[in-house]
């Protein structure tokens, strides 16, 4: 079984990490965000992922995004993979916007052992679990490592959003609930309660993140609370959360989930997917969804289809490093530099480390060093993917007299050796092992045949004559 917990490149920078969907920069205004299968609860990332989840998520949400387009603006521009979408570059409003329809999950928890205000919001005495609300309430919470309930006025007071705004995304909030509830009751499903989040763009105010997901809502089916409304089918991330609460153990909630619990999970994300859209999931369990990913990035243009990382043992390097990057334009790969010492930064190759490791797409690393090249060593050690050493050589007696540094590696660091800049980068290119690039080789390799047996025919043509 396929999941997809994390994405890591060296072409794009990543400028947030949630528990779910990470957040990379683009140019002109533009974010691109990863919905992941991760799952969370209880402001915790579980170590179980689950599988599909991400794509389910995305699908939903920019489903929810072109529906309610005529309510309000969203942040949507493209989707350009399954767990993948482009976005307008907006200022997040950093509260979350809870819309509940029902008294249900933690409400009920909290009102059960006494509690009745909530976010500011007074609620009687007599309600029983699941009851529906007269209408539907707003319980707004901060955007915090633990979310906290805050009320209108501490929002506005505290600087989180201006009255303006705050009545806007409060009428918004609503009025998505109204239209989502609606529109999800005639597919057989109640919308029991979600949460919005907001952005200004330019001074307007814009939907964004996600909406209607079942990470973000909660959702019943509407036979089984009809039939009974305290055990009304659950058909989101609550499933999850129950079972965590049914396997506490002194105060602490499981991090793994079992098998069973995963497939379950995994079935109800891909029903509510079916149910909400009216089409089957665009993805399959046994797919290789990173191969997909960088498939599809590569066909945006967003990422080249492989990088070079020339890391230099010192800044004084970066001239031979230049000399390499020359060779390497004609095949338009993605080519960095960086400086690091084996000896002494070296922590930071484990932070590079984790960064190539990886990474989406194919690379490989060029170590400059020379003289006692630790650098080459300490790389091939720790990363996965092709090392190879070009040490900035000045003349022949530096050859001869610290060559051997990067030729004898330990064991198990298998960085290979090329003293010419021109001959690492064509060994570079031809490491990432790409289609593309072979063919190229391949042409030229015909072609240099060619014209060493057009030379050699000529130099026995000129043979003949002077005989």
């Amino acid at each position: 079984m396929n999941y997809f917990t994390s994405f890591t490149t060296p072409q794009i920078k990543k400028i947030h990490a949630g528990k779910v969907r990470d957040s990379f920069s683009l140019d002109a205004g533009r974010r691109m965000i990863v919905v992941t299968d991760r799952i969370s609860a209880f402001d915790r990332v579980l170590k179980s992922p689950i599988p599909m989840k991400g794509a389910v998520l995305n699908g939903i949400a920019n489903f929810w995004f072109h529906k309610t387009e005529h309510i309000i603006e969203n942040h949507l521009l493209e989707e350009i993979d399954a767990n993948i979408t482009i976005v307008k570059q907006v200022t997040p409003v950093k509260i979350e916007m809870i819309v509940r329809g029902y008294l249900t999950g933690s409400m009920w928890r909290y009102y059960s052992k006494g509690k009745r205000e909530f976010s500011g919001i007074s609620v009687p005495d007599g309600l029983t679990k699941n009851q529906k609300f007269p209408e539907p309430i707003l319980t707004p919470t901060t955007k915090e490592d633990s979310d906290r309930e805050i009320t209108p006025d501490d929002i506005i007071a505290q600087g989180l959003a201006s009255k303006e705004v705050y009545e806007t995304i409060a009428r918004t909030a609503l009025a998505l609930y109204k239209f989502g509830s609606e529109y999800l009751y005639g597919k057989g499903i109640i919308l029991v309660d979600t949460k919005y989040e907001f952005g200004l763009l330019n001074g307007k105010v814009v939907l964004i993140d996600e909406i209607h997901t079942p990470d973000s809502s909660r959702f019943w089916r509407v036979e089984d609370y009809k039939a009974n409304p305290d055990t009304a089918e659950q058909i989101d991330k609550e499933f999850v959360r129950q079972w965590l609460i049914s396997n506490e153990k002194n105060g602490e909630y499981p991090q793994v989930l079992p098998g069973g619990i995963i497939t379950e999970t995994t079935k109800r994300y891909a029903d509510i997917y079916r149910m909400v859209t009216g089409e089957e999931l665009p993805v399959a369990l046994n797919e290789n969804v990173k191969a997909r990913i960088y498939h599809n990035l590569v066909k945006a243009g967003l990422i080249k289809p492989g990088y070079v990382a020339l890391v230099m043992g010192s800044a004084g390097d970066k001239k031979h490093a230049e000399s390499i990057a020359e060779h390497l334009k004609p095949y338009k790969v993605h080519v960095e530099m960086r400086v690091t010492s084996a000896h002494k930064n070296g922590e930071n190759i484990l932070q590079m480390a984790d960064m190539y490791n990886n990474s989406i797409e194919p690379g490989v690393l060029i170590a400059i060093a020379g003289r006692s090249n630790g650098l080459g060593g300490a790389l091939a050690a720790n990363v996965n993917v092709p090392v190879i050493n070009c040490p900035p050589f000045k003349d022949v007696a530096d050859i001869m007299m610290n060559v051997n540094s990067s030729l004898m590696m330990p064991s198990a660091t298998p960085a290979v050796t090329v003293i010419h800049p021109d001959n690492a980068a064509l060994a570079a290119i031809r490491a990432l092992n790409l289609h593309n690039f072979r063919e190229i080789f391949s042409a030229q390799i015909q072609k240099q045949k060619q014209a060493l047996a057009e030379a050699d025919a000529e130099f026995l043509k000129e043979s003949a004559v002077n005989k």
